[in-house]
């Protein structure tokens, strides 16, 4: 089943989903007041955080009907037919990450804090930061990756020069 989930899942995804089990079982040991988990459910709609978590329920399905199909490629048109049919009740689904996310800030951020935050997503720079997020963390992605193989590179030819100053060639 981890296995399955984790596919499932991309990296960041699961990485954030994982690492806020035991602050969700926490939460629940000593729940926020109404208000504070209220503040904290805004923020996460406001900012967009689970956004990341959009294409699970897909994936999921999809993933679903990849091993059924495996087990028995004769069922296509009736697995096609049950993925549509069932794919509402778990776009359904999709509240409880927020409330997950949700009990998170409420452990991280006070109730002051977290009004901030939510000022600042309402804001114009607020909402022009979460339209923009993810162009800038893609772009940086992608130059961090260019940053990095150069970086490599330029470790292993030093690295070369210096083994040789030794005796070594690598």
């Amino acid at each position: 089943m981890y296995r399955f989930v984790a596919g499932a899942l991309r990296a960041g995804a699961l990485a954030f989903a994982l690492a806020s089990l035991p602050l969700v079982a926490h939460a629940q040991q000593a729940q926020p007041s109404a208000s504070h988990l209220q503040v904290a459910r805004d923020v996460v709609e406001a900012s967009g955080a689970t956004r990341a978590f959009d294409t699970v329920i897909p994936s999921m399905l999809q993933q679903s009907y990849a091993m059924f199909m495996q087990q028995n490629p004769d069922l296509q048109k009736a697995l096609q037919e049950s993925i549509l049919a069932i794919r509402p009740e778990f776009d359904n689904r999709r509240s409880e990450i927020r409330e997950i996310v949700a009990l998170v800030y409420t452990k991280k951020f006070s109730e002051p804090e977290l009004k901030e935050m939510l000022a600042f997503y309402r804001s114009a720079t607020g909402k022009k930061f979460v339209t923009e997020i993810p162009a800038v963390l893609e772009e940086s992605f992608a130059r961090t990756q260019e940053w990095g193989g150069k970086l490599s590179e330029d470790i292993v030819a030093r690295l070369r020069v210096e083994m040789k100053k030794r005796g070594h060639a690598i």
